[in-house]
């Protein structure tokens, strides 16, 4: 494998991993963000829940005392303090001519009474229907205020969602980019070993037809200071010994460029492995990011529908 695709497919992985961390560290800050957003909104919602109630008990301290209850004379603890009894003197009023104490009806402040509790009767119903407006209109503000939390809060999950699929088809598109420069190099290589091979085998077909390669009788070029003066203009070729070294040299050649061609298979093979491994990896990376993200969700579905069903309960 070339050292410097090596390197550079490594510090590519190293960026991702880094783009990666970065995502992660932002979409963990958003969350705190909303966490914190959540607690101040619950806390809010406790104080108007706390004021509700203090008003209410108000209401009943200083609105729905006991002894303005229609029942109150029955219970009454100072009733036979308050009770005047049924004959003051002879002369009282309230004393029939016959001596018994008025008899006749004996409901003589009926119209009276029945005015005032209806007065009263109208005066409660005034005031529960003004307490239950007021309460109905709180109820709907914290309704509102809960309904645009939530859609705030789910504008900011699709928005982070949306910025998460973003970086993903970024680091595709990175990672394919990166792939088409490696095959274009690994082209251009084998392009270049092509034509290097194609100039070498020119050489060598060049070499031996000027070489001495053809020549008829190697002996008639040895010259009078002996093989090492060789005659030029009669030399016909080489001997046995030249011509073995010669096809050994050449079938070191045929072995040279068959392991050449061995080693580079191996190399596309292993590049070849490498590009499936790392679909193989962004695949698995893909696959884990959105069970985290339908995890995530399906927890927020869950704590908002507690909060719906803890606010519908109070």
């Amino acid at each position: 494998i070339d050292k410097d695709a090596l390197d550079a497919q490594v510090k590519e992985r190293k960026i991702q991993e880094a783009a990666e961390k970065a995502e992660h560290e932002r979409f963990a800050h958003h969350m705190k963000k909303n966490d914190k957003l959540m607690c101040l909104l619950e806390e809010r919602q406790k104080n108007e829940i706390k004021d509700i109630n203090r008003a209410l008990s108000e209401f009943h301290k200083n609105f729905q005392k006991p002894e303005t209850r229609r029942e109150f004379d029955l219970n009454d603890p100072q009733a036979l303090k308050k009770d005047r009894p049924a004959r003051v003197s002879d002369d009282d009023p309230r004393c029939t001519i016959s001596g018994m104490q008025k008899f006749m009806g004996e409901d003589l402040n009926h119209d009276q009474r029945m005015k005032f509790q209806k007065e009263q009767i109208r005066e409660w119903s005034l005031q529960q229907q003004k307490d239950l407006k007021n309460a109905l209109a709180d109820q709907k503000l914290a309704d509102d205020l809960y309904d645009k939390f939530r859609i705030e809060l789910d504008k900011k999950i699709m928005e982070e969602q949306r910025k998460e699929e973003e970086s993903r088809r970024a680091v595709c598109t990175a990672t394919k980019n990166f792939n088409k420069i490696q095959v274009a190099e690994q082209d251009r290589k084998n392009e270049l070993e092509k034509a290097q091979k194609m100039k070498d085998d020119m050489y060598e077909i060049t070499c031996l037809l000027r070489g001495d390669f053809l020549s008829e009788n190697p002996d008639q070029a040895i010259g009078p200071g002996g093989k090492g003066n060789v005659l030029v203009d009669r030399w016909k070729g080489m001997n046995q010994e030249q011509l073995m070294a010669i096809r050994e040299f050449q079938k070191e050649q045929v072995l040279e460029k068959q392991r050449a061609r061995e080693q580079e298979r191996r190399r596309d093979a292993e590049w070849d492995r490498q590009r499936l491994q790392a679909a193989r990896t962004q695949l698995l990376w893909e696959r884990h990011q959105q069970r985290q993200d339908q995890v995530q969700r399906r927890d927020l579905d869950a704590v908002n529908a507690g909060l719906s069903q803890e606010q519908k309960a109070k």
